[in-house]
């Protein structure tokens, strides 16, 4: 029998893994005191998790960037990440970081519905393209922005012209045979409903599916399931095994302005990102 809980057990794997939200805590506080002007606990809800933090750039902004965290939709917020911002910020562009209410409060089509309320009011207080960026289960958030479904609106949606989805997760039917969904309460419906590989685009869609080779091997597989199945439906899709880097060093590039990475998401040029 296949293992799920260990094919999705990240920091089993990583080695001294336990210490590092203490560490992107502490490291995205400190950005937060930094030069950069940031504006924190904007609302885009009523619920007290229904906040973003904006990231400005010194310079009139390009565009907005939304950036949606991962911690398997039961963990963590947007305070561990703000110095993620820094690569995109200083290609100048407005980077926004929502939190959202985690599971059980909340059903995983529930913080569907509310990545796209922050997108949309992020929207609002930024003008030009949107690009949005998602780690693991963000991954998964941002993708669903894009599907048949999608719940944003039309005129949102048309501003969207690039996604990057960085170890995420995009079908969602092996999470129902792990201990995580004792939390999760994902139904087979549900988890069928809120699969992107499973889905298909709302229209012509830019995106990069970028993974570390050294994840574990079922982040490379969603990652590549992603990439064949929406290619087969129109999408203009980049496909990146990131050698040496495993699901959490993956980030480290965000706040390189000229990394890789970085240069994905903030270059113009689809064909011209990897």
């Amino acid at each position: 029998m296949h293992d799920w809980d260990d094919a999705f057990n990240n920091m089993g794997h990583v080695k001294d893994s336990d210490a590092l939200p203490g560490f992107w805590a502490a490291r995205a506080s400190a950005y937060r005191e930094g030069p950069a002007r940031v504006e924190v606990d904007l609302p885009y809800g009523d619920h007290d998790r229904e906040k973003f933090d904006l990231i400005w750039p010194g310079m009139a902004p390009k565009g907005l960037i939304v950036f949606v965290h991962g911690g398997f939709w039961m963990r963590l917020d947007k305070s561990y990440w703000t110095d993620l911002a820094e690569g995109a910020r200083a290609n100048g562009w407005v980077v926004c970081i929502p939190s959202y209410t985690l599971t059980p409060d909340i059903r995983v089509s529930g913080i569907t519905q509310q990545v796209a309320a922050a997108i949309e009011a992020a929207g609002r207080l930024v003008d030009g393209p949107i690009r949005l960026a998602g780690h693991s289960a963000g991954g998964h958030l941002v993708t669903r922005m894009l599907c048949l479904d999608s719940p944003l609106s039309a005129e949102t949606l048309a501003r969207v012209e690039k996604t990057i989805t960085i170890s995420g997760l995009h079908d969602l039917r092996p999470l129902l045979h792990t201990a995580m969904n004792d939390t999760l309460k994902l139904t087979e419906k549900e988890a069928v409903a809120e699969s992107p590989a499973l889905m298909r685009t709302s229209g012509p869609a830019n995106v990069v599916v970028w993974v570390g080779g050294n994840e574990r091997p079922e982040f490379i597989r969603q990652s590549r399931l992603l990439a064949v199945m929406w290619e087969g439906l129109d999408a203009h899709i980049k496909f990146k095994i990131d050698a040496g880097h495993n699901h959490f060093t993956i980030l480290e590039g965000l706040k390189m302005p000229s990394s890789e990475i970085c240069s994905a998401l903030t270059k113009q040029d689809l064909a011209a990102a990897i």
